[in-house]
């Protein structure tokens, strides 16, 4: 039987990260990520409605158009996932995402397009970088030292379904843990303490505010990513850089047939 000659075409798309921050032994230390343009199977991964309920059609879509099948999604850091997301969207629709948006000077309802080829990335010191995906910060008002890492697809996941779980047990008008919950899967360790146990309850009941605020800009600041925000001028001519919605059209836009 004849091979088959019609291969996959595939890009190389450039991760935010550089690669820097996963371990040297991982195809993804390369700093890019080659993706499968994408076909008809894939517009079934789309339409599918039991993917769409359960929340989880982009991910499958992701899945699917990474062409090493030793690179797995969960292994991403969230700034580099978003990256495939863009880069899988251009090639598979094209490079204009047409949207709906509030106009910031009128309030009205417009519709605009964004070129989502001029997309920027956060451009952090990579001397951070040193030892990969752990960092160090001192907090300015108690001077503790905690060591925190910047999570994956898979730690996003997992966050997102604890807290989830918190809200079906939360009684009306209880506290939201999601900042909490967050921030104790980031932290690797206090002071040297590595126990669980110890950074939750430390989280729980030692971490100031001013310092959380402090180590959450911190971690912006460090945190290599998609930016998605563009120029935009308003209905009365006015120049103003706005957010990009990543809204249910991002992988559906309107058909030109």
């Amino acid at each position: 039987m004849a091979e088959n000659q019609y291969a996959f075409p595939t890009e190389q798309l450039s991760l935010p990260s550089k690669g820097l921050l996963y371990p040297k032994d991982s195809p993804l230390s390369s700093g890019t990520i080659e993706v499968k343009y994408m076909t008809a199977r894939e517009e079934d991964i789309l339409t599918s409605a039991n993917l769409i309920e359960k929340g989880t059609v982009i991910d499958k879509l992701l899945e699917s158009v990474i062409a090493d099948p030793k690179i797995k999604l969960d292994d991403l850091l969230i700034g580099d996932k978003n990256a495939l997301m863009v880069g899988t969207r251009v090639l598979g629709y094209g490079k204009e995402y047409n949207i709906k948006i509030t106009d910031p000077d009128t309030g009205l309802e417009v519709e605009t397009s964004f070129d989502l080829t001029k997309l920027e990335t956060t451009k952090p010191d990579e001397k951070l970088f040193k030892n990969g995906n752990k960092f160090e910060f001192t907090l300015p008002t108690s001077k503790r030292t905690i060591e925190f890492k910047l999570l994956t697809h898979k730690d996003e996941r997992e966050l997102d379904a604890e807290i989830e779980g918190y809200k079906k047990v939360q009684a009306v008008g209880g506290v939201s843990r999601e900042l909490t919950t967050r921030l104790k899967r980031q932290i690797i360790s206090v002071d040297g303490e590595t126990d669980k146990s110890k950074i939750n309850d430390f989280v729980d009941n030692q971490f100031l505010a001013k310092d959380t605020r402090e180590y959450r800009a911190h971690l912006k600041t460090i945190t290599p990513d998609v930016i998605f925000e563009q120029e935009y001028t308003s209905q009365i001519g006015e120049p103003h850089k706005v957010n990009i919605p990543i809204g249910v059209r991002f992988f559906w836009p309107e058909s030109s047939v």
